[in-house]
């Protein structure tokens, strides 16, 4: 399974389509990627996990929010 996460991970390029967000204004998939994010870095913290899985999460909201936002 780590196997397939990192080659997911490796083949990334940008955000992919989320059917809960289907309409142009992407800032609540934004929101919610962030947040998701920070609850998986939480979660592998409490677990003593790696947070690699997390990078996921990052990479979707860091491409679909404004780099204001992101900084």
């Amino acid at each position: 399974m780590a196997d397939d996460i990192q080659a997911k991970l490796r083949r990334y390029k940008t955000a992919p389509f989320d059917s809960r967000f289907p309409n142009q204004n992407q800032t609540k998939n934004c929101w919610q990627n962030y947040l998701d994010f920070h609850r998986c870095q939480k979660a592998m913290a409490a677990k003593g996990a790696d947070a690699g899985p997390c990078q996921w999460y990052y990479r979707v909201y860091k491409s679909l929010c404004p780099t204001s936002w992101v900084s």
